[in-house]
């Protein structure tokens, strides 16, 4: 880990790192469970999101000037209509909230404690505040059959209990992104995991 930099940027400082940001994205997002066949311009679009935000945070981990991992968390209250609003209808007050973005790392990076230093940086960017009392994010839920899920796949669902998140099953949304290999759109369903700040 001595090799690695690491970089923080907080809201509209967030727009300098967009194309590396969008190409990890793209990239990671390709594999299993979200299969997910993504734009540069899409994603610029939905990252703009974070820019907008004042209180939107970025950690991320650099190897020899290229972007290895990134993660990112902004205000509940300022993420889009098809995050927030089911925490809405359920009744939770999102002012109290912080949503947790991508945590997305190159696969021969994983297993070096990154993933948890991702959620210690955006547990202690909410913390930071003093008046946010959850963290939460969403995952993709697929169907244990699925065709590209790889034989010794593992969800991260253990990793995330032990961060101290809980699955809330009722508290789920629906977003469209095209699957690898597919031209169109379609509905994924997520679920959303809770934890206290």
């Amino acid at each position: 880990m001595d090799s690695f930099l690491f970089v923080t940027k907080r809201g509209p400082e967030i727009k300098t790192v967009f194309d590396e940001l969008a190409q990890l994205r793209i990239s990671v997002f390709r594999d299993f469970p979200y299969l997910y066949e993504g734009t540069i311009e899409y994603e610029k679009e939905y990252l703009n999101t974070y820019a907008r935000s004042e209180r939107s945070f970025l950690f991320a981990v650099y190897l020899q000037g290229k972007m290895a991992g990134a993660t990112t968390c902004l205000p509940l209250q300022d993420e889009t209509d098809e995050i927030r609003k089911p925490f809405e209808q359920q009744g939770f007050d999102t002012g109290t909230i912080f949503y947790f973005g991508e945590s997305i790392l190159l696969p021969e990076f994983r297993g070096m404690g990154l993933g948890h230093r991702f959620f210690d940086e955006r547990e202690a960017h909410a913390r930071s505040f003093g008046t946010y009392r959850k963290a939460c994010f969403l995952s993709v839920i697929r169907e244990d059959d699925h065709p590209a899920q790889p034989l010794k796949y593992r969800t991260n669902d253990t990793f995330w209990k032990k961060r101290g998140y809980s699955k809330i099953p009722f508290l789920k949304t629906t977003m469209l992104w095209p699957d690898k290999g597919e031209t169109r759109s379609s509905p994924k369903e997520l679920v959303c995991w809770m934890r206290d700040l």
